[in-house]
């Protein structure tokens, strides 16, 4: 009897490796060798990539593959809902996240928000060749207030607001989030480079109008009472959620010795909805 749930299990096992795909990008028109390709490409030059039939933009390589397995690939915003949904998507880079809910929910009203310039630029290319209807892009920061802002233009997905008064940053306009969430929204995208805490606390219980909610939280060790703040204000405003780490920074966490290098000692994604 042993033997044979063995081999059941061996026989289970090859069945579910075959029924993977080969080449899981395939829907995303990216093959083994041009996927080699872009992973050596230096960043800084305009380039395109056919998908879904139109072009998409981009210039850092590295960033446009992340994002692809990220949102595509992963399918990190795949959701239920609502018939013409209103979304808002703070930190829309290149408009990866924009794209993928429009194709999944072609109905679908969406405001974008994206700071940076370069980035801005993309997105408004992006947005033009595939011909969506219904989405409006502004050039603006998300913040706690109606102001203007110092903000480093890295054009890269790390571009964010800058309040260590370095020189090398740009001025931007922000706007109250809080002031922007005057109705229901079936999905809140928040992935702002650091600034989540703040405008997350500003927010309140504007909160209550929003269905689903996803915060890409940046932080550190020293600031980890931000998360317990965080998680109140979803429980008060009857959230549920779930955590994932939104980079593997950390195969050995007791050691707190980091695989890569980046700016933020951890980042969580945190997918927040109501039953």
């Amino acid at each position: 009897m042993q033997k044979k749930s063995f081999i059941k299990n061996i026989l289970a096992g090859i069945y579910e490796r075959l029924r993977r795909p080969i080449n899981p990008y395939k829907e995303v028109n990216l093959n083994w060798l041009t996927l080699k390709y872009y992973k050596h490409l230096p960043p800084g030059k305009l380039r395109r990539h056919r998908m879904l039939g139109k072009n998409l933009y981009f210039n850092n390589a590295s960033e446009l593959l992340h994002g692809l397995k990220e949102i595509f690939i992963d399918k990190t915003y795949q959701q239920q809902l609502s018939q013409n949904p209103y979304i808002i998507d703070c930190g829309a880079n290149i408009g990866l996240s924009v794209i993928y809910i429009k194709e999944n929910h072609p109905t679908a009203q969406i405001v974008a928000f994206e700071p940076d310039e370069k980035n801005f630029m993309l997105l408004s290319k992006n947005i033009d060749s595939f011909g969506y209807k219904n989405v409006t892009i502004r050039k603006e920061a998300v913040w706690t207030e109606n102001t203007l802002l110092q903000f480093s233009n890295e054009g890269s997905m790390s571009s964010k607001i800058d309040t260590s008064g370095t020189a090398s940053t740009t001025t931007v306009k922000a706007i109250r989030l809080k002031e922007i969430i005057d109705r229901e929204v079936d999905f809140l995208k928040i992935d702002i480079e650091g600034a989540e805490y703040e405008v997350l606390k500003d927010c309140g219980n504007k909160l209550s109008m929003v269905k689903n909610l996803f915060i890409e939280y940046h932080g550190y060790f020293k600031k980890i009472n931000e998360l317990n703040e965080i998680f109140s204000l979803l429980l008060a405003n009857n959230f549920s959620f779930y955590i994932k780490e939104a980079t593997d920074l950390y195969p050995t966490p007791f050691s707190r010795e980091k695989k890569t290098i980046g700016g933020y000692e951890f980042q969580l994604n945190i997918f927040c909805f109501k039953n």
